[in-house]
């Protein structure tokens, strides 16, 4: 047999054997969109309504107001997405571990290049608990080392809107 036989013999093969696999595919997709089919979980999920609290929410409206036309606003952005844990000469599986479930309330993007602008923590009377106070001053120290602009507020509902653009702007200067 020359080469030509043998290559069209094994396409033919290999043809039919992916025809073969198409019941299986489609019966796979059946399967695992039927909820029967999937195995009873210890687990049960119910939807939220909204992705922030009221009090986010509506200052997510109101950040938007303010710096949408520039910025996208992102809410609930994890610390890993926002800073690099991969640092020469340190433990990167422990440096992860440490950040793993932390998140800022948003993170300002830069609409032209998609850069980090600043990110914006929202504190109320729960951060006035010890625990809270130190998960702070941490979140600050890392911030401030990896040099990401962190704007706080607290009682943002007293404020004017030029108090919280000049807050934003002092983080992003001192970077």
């Amino acid at each position: 047999m020359d080469l030509k036989t043998i290559l069209m013999a094994f396409g033919i093969a290999l043809v039919l054997f992916a025809l073969s696999k198409i019941p299986e595919m489609f019966s796979d997709k059946q399967r695992a969109s039927h909820p029967t089919k999937i195995k009873k979980s210890n687990f049960r999920y119910y939807s939220r309504r909204y992705l922030m609290t009221e009090r986010k929410n509506k200052f997510f409206h109101r950040l938007n107001g303010l710096v949408g036309r520039y910025w996208y606003i992102i809410p609930e952005v994890h610390l890993s997405d926002i800073i690099n844990h991969k640092v020469k000469g340190q433990n990167w599986g422990l440096a992860l571990k440490h950040i793993e479930g932390k998140k800022v309330d948003f993170a300002l993007i830069s609409k032209k290049s998609g850069e980090i602008i600043c990110v914006i923590e929202l504190d109320d009377t729960s951060h006035d608990y010890e625990a809270n106070m130190d998960h702070d001053t941490e979140i600050n120290r890392m911030f401030y080392e990896a040099g990401v602009p962190l704007a706080r507020f607290r009682s943002v509902e007293h404020l004017k809107d030029k108090q919280i653009l000049d807050e934003i702007r002092d983080a992003i200067s001192r970077k």
